[in-house]
């Protein structure tokens, strides 16, 4: 069930609703034989039974969670209409090992992830953001999800949102919830399947395209978790204890017939590919697959491309334990002790296609014994069989040596320890510490070192006639073997063994919090409205927070010496500590009047103090006014900050790979590309010539220089939302909201985009721009590290967004109404409108918008209408519930198709539009008996193919086997099986 929590009423609702909830997750009689406490979603440290919230608060139910048969928190967040895609376990080139949360499209550093009100820390040094895999599913009871800035009340990074999971405690027994799910896929696309037979029909290399099995059952998934509580014998307290594991199995893009190759852009979709061929690629060369295996012929790009897109993950692997205990003692009545300790190993495997030599600029001595006399001469011309070199572009991938990987691992605890209590007359307080640790390790493999591409291409005979590297015999590398990529099948292993070069990064994030509050009621000293029966409430306190990075890398990896591996990774060292007060106010103005059943006011300031980057101020105001009791109205308006964090300050100014595009590169010598031809030479003050010479990269993956930046500014936002509360009498059971909400983010910390850049500067010819574009001696910005964008972090313009939140929650009793036996039935909708995405790139120029879009520069796509809607039906058959849901996206276009000039480009049919998608859920529970429940369910149920793009819109890292998985069900139909039992 998910549902915004209004007022006491609003309960009534969740009751009905909850006894499939009962059902579902609590395997007792606890539908039929007890009440439910009222939840109360306040997003405040003022604590009153009859607060509401001020701000837009849907709240997330475990009969949600158990419905979706999630074992990944991040697909049960990610689902939310007003959640946007980020880091997650279907992201495998890019990947990070870890399950992020993005609220509103603004980016995951701007959402704040909490567990039971305390902040979640950094669950990474690579991209600090909280990894919600250290969440384990089966202890959540319920996820509150607050949308809009919040950083009054919870300090920094709540920008867009704040993301609270709240943890199953108290238990006293002992609860057992395992389950299992597959995806059942039907590999049935023709579409796709005809544009791979075409491709395996037309390469010199057919093997490199082949379609999977028609049926396949893969990409398993289980949890399990055993959780056990025990009260104390005074009944004064309880330690809730839990230990849990999960497994997730691979799933290679070879399995799916619709990312058996990557698709390229156009009239109809082609398969493309990566100019690092196999067979190996010299210049304008290549090593004839049909000949006779040592022979050269023209390189040809319309066949001879690789197909990296099968041995990439579709779902990487991973394998988490977890174990954590809750512990509480009251020892006074002023006085209750309480702890968590929370554990979680994880270990998880990104695959990408196999690395080699990436096309490049490399000598060959055209001596080269590994090479024929026709291959020398063909290479080297009147050089041929001399000690001159030829220098060149060459370009070969291992596929004798597999995939790329990355096994990441991160370890990662929390430990939380306070006290809290009672003073009496009204007040009570709350004082803790908190400190928790990520550490991280990472070893990549199958990755050749540049250097010693070069020395096995230099080969030569020693004095006994053995072949041998001309480094062996100068003595600068007598390890050095031949590689010999002139012939096939012409690899060895111990070519292998001294090119491919593991390596190995490590880092860690600590954070720690000292806190403390104050929360009463003024009431008691006269201080409320003579209008209100309650009292003004107010809560204030302090806070610490230090938080710390490190990363480093060996040698080769941080001196950028692995080729492929996307650029150095320099090692990052850096900490801030900021300090904080804090004030809340809840003022009842009025009560039980003539046409004001309720009027209340909000009010909340923090003060914090950085080490990094001086004072900030946060505060809001809010209030509520309900006319009657059916309706309330609720609005406020919220200042919030976003800190910089260490890698946004710190991280040293490093080439990698950026970029998706180069308008420049590739372009025939056509009357259509005159005038683009034109805005490059005088862009970038090149001939004619040197314009048409540029190559293109085949794989979209340009260099850009990026990097920290300490004298970063904060980043300032103002969030408005005024919304209405619908709960009619005269239709018992239903409750209503809609919210509108409007996000403004200044001074807004990133790079400006490597892709905006190149793209505005050959559009405009803006100086400013077209400065930030370097060329190395080639004009290309990929084929070396000294040719990029610059897209170093600043404090650049701004992000915004707009738009309307809708839920719906609404109950049927059949004997309210005299018919008996249908059982209890409940709808739950939850819809977003976006109606704006904004950027301003700089602080002075235009605005460009994302809404209803995506592409290179809006990215994953941004769908102007999302929605959930869920129909549960508890049925009078011994404890059988059956619910169903239907999710729906609407379609977006290609950025390029907008008139906004920054969103300027070409647009291929295939890319144009992604058409709305639906997908419908099925779940069906049975309780066995008070203490055992099995379910079955099955999401995508008719096994709907995601949306395809093609290469030229498909950035590497959230586009995924020509997908968007972490936004579409990208695998086909997930059934699952759950059980969970306590006693």
């Amino acid at each position: 069930m998910q549902t915004t929590v209004f007022n006491r009423r609003s309960v009534r609702t969740a009751l009905l609703a909850g006894a499939a909830l009962g059902v579902l997750a609590v395997p007792t009689g606890f539908a039929q034989a007890q009440e439910l406490e009222e939840i109360v979603v306040t997003g405040s440290r003022i604590r009153s039974p009859n607060m509401t919230s001020v701000s837009p608060v849907t709240a997330v139910s475990e009969f949600e969670i158990k419905a979706q048969g999630v074992t990944r928190v991040e697909d049960l967040v990610n689902s939310l209409p007003q959640a946007f895609a980020a880091q997650g376990g279907q992201i495998s080139n890019g990947s990070t090992g870890t399950a992020t949360v993005n609220l509103r499209g603004l980016g995951a550093e701007r959402t704040l992830v909490l567990v039971d009100g305390r902040r979640l820390m950094p669950g990474d040094p690579v991209v600090p953001s909280p990894d919600l895999n250290f969440i384990p599913t089966a202890l959540v009871e319920r996820v509150d999800v607050n949308t809009g800035g919040a950083s009054a009340v919870y300090g920094s990074d709540a920008v867009a949102g704040v993301v609270n999971f709240i943890m199953k405690r108290d238990l006293e027994g002992v609860r057992a919830d395992v389950q299992h799910g597959v995806y059942v896929h039907n590999n049935s696309n023709d579409r796709a399947q005809d544009v791979i037979r075409n491709a395996a029909a037309n390469s010199p290399v057919p093997s490199n395209f082949q379609l999977p099995d028609d049926r396949v059952f893969d990409g398993e998934q289980t949890d399990a978790t055993l959780a056990f509580g025990v009260n104390s014998g005074d009944g004064k307290g309880n330690v809730t204890a839990y230990v849990g594991y999960r497994r997730v199995e691979a799933v290679l893009q070879a399995d799916r017939d619709y990312s058996g190759c990557s698709f390229t852009s156009g009239e109809e979709f082609g398969c493309g590919g990566s100019g690092t061929t196999f067979p190996a690629r010299f210049g304008s060369l290549i090593v004839d697959p049909s000949g006779p295996g040592n022979t050269f012929r023209p390189f040809d790009s319309n066949i001879d491309l690789y197909n990296f897109g099968p041995t990439n993950y579709y779902q990487r692997p991973d394998e988490r334990f977890t174990i954590g205990a809750f512990a509480r003692y009251e020892v006074a009545p002023a006085v209750e002790l309480y702890a968590d300790l929370m554990f979680m190993d994880d270990r998880s495997v990104y695959q990408i296609a196999p690395g080699g030599i990436f096309a490049g600029i490399f000598n060959v001595n055209c001596d080269n014994p590994l090479m024929t006399a026709e291959q020398q001469a063909a290479l080297c011309g009147a050089d041929a069989g001399t000690d001159e070199n030829f220098t060149g572009l060459v370009a070969r991938r291992n596929i004798e040596g597999g995939g790329r990987q990355g096994e990441t691992r991160h370890n990662s605890y929390r430990i939380v320890t306070g006290a809290r209590g009672d003073l009496g007359d009204g007040w009570d307080y709350d004082a803790y510490f908190q400190y928790g640790v990520t550490t991280y390790d990472q070893v990549q493999t199958a990755f050749f070192m540049t250097s010693k591409i070069q020395n096995a291409l230099l080969a030569t005979r020693d004095a006994n006639g053995n072949i041998v590297c001309q480094s062996v015999l100068d003595g600068t590398d007598p390890a050095c073997v031949p590689y010999n990529i002139f012939s096939l099948g012409g690899v060895t292993q111990e070519a292998l063994d001294y090119l491919q070069t593991p390596s190995y990064n490590e880092g860690r994030t600590e954070q720690l919090i000292a806190s403390a509050s104050v929360s009463g009621d003024l009431g008691q000293y006269g201080l409320a409205s003579p209008w209100h029966s309650q009292g003004v409430g107010v809560a204030f306190g302090t806070e610490y927070r230090e938080e710390k990075l490190s990363f480093e890398a060996d040698y080769v990896a941080a001196a950028g010496l692995l080729n492929g591996a996307g650029g150095a990774s320099p090692p990052v060292d850096g900490s801030f500590d900021v300090g904080e007060i804090f004030a809340e106010m809840r003022v009842p103005l009025v009560s039980a009047m003539p046409f004001v059943e309720n009027l209340e006011l909000d009010l909340g300031y923090r003060f914090s103090d950085y080490s990094s980057v001086g004072s900030t101020h946060t505060y809001k105001i809010g209030g509520e006014y309900a006319p009657i009791s059916d309706v309330r109205f609720r609005g406020s308006y919220q200042r919030a900050v976003r800190a910089p964090n260490v890698l946004e300050l710190f991280s040293p100014q490093n080439v990698v790979l950026d970029g998706s595009e180069d308008p420049c590169a590739g372009l025939a010598d056509t009357a259509d590309n005159a005038d683009i031809i034109s805005r490059c030479m005088q862009a970038f003050g090149l001939t004619r010539a040197e314009v048409l010479a540029i190559p293109e990269e085949p794989g979209g993956q340009y260099n850009g220089l990026t990097g920290g930046n300490p004298d970063l500014d904060p980043e300032t936002s103002d969030t408005y939302s005024v919304g209405v509360v619908l709960q009619p009498e005269f239709v018992p059971g239903l409750s209503m909201s809609i919210d509108y909400f409007n996000i403004t983010v200044d001074d807004y910390i990133s790079g400006i985009g490597a892709d905006l850049i190149i793209n505005s500067c050959v559009e405009t010819l803006d100086p400013f721009y077209c400065s930030l574009v370097v060329r190395d001696e080639n004009n290309s910005i990929w084929l070396s590290n000294e040719g990029y964008v610059v897209n170093t972090t600043l404090n650049t313009g701004s992000l915004g967004t707009t738009g309307v939140d809708i839920n719906v929650d609404y109950s049927i009793d059949p004997e309210d109404y005299g018919a008996s036996g249908f059982g209890t039935f409940a709808v739950n909708f939850a819809g977003t409108w976006l109606n704006e995405l904004t950027t301003k790139p700089l602080p002075d120029s235009d605005e460009y918008d994302c809404a209803g879009y995506y592409g290179n520069i809006c990215g994953t796509p941004n769908p102007t209408w999302r929605h959930k809607a869920r129909l549960t039906w508890l049925t009078p058959y011994d404890g059988l519930t059956l619910s169903a849901q239907w999710r729906h996206f609407s379609g977006v276009e290609r950025d390029s198709e907008s008139s906004n000039p920054q969103l300027t480009g070409t647009s291929p049919a295939t890319d144009r539009k992604i058409k709305a998608q639906d997908y419908f859920d099925v779940t069906a529970a049975w309780t066995v008996d008070e203490a055992f429940t099995v379910r079955v369910g099955a999401n995508n149920v008719f096994d709907r193919d995601p949306p395809l793009v093609g290469g030229s819109t498909c950035p590497t890292g959230p586009c995924n086997g020509n997908t968007f998985p972490q936004v579409y069900d990208a695998l086909g139909r997930y059934v699952f099986v759950g059980l969970t039992t306590e006693f």
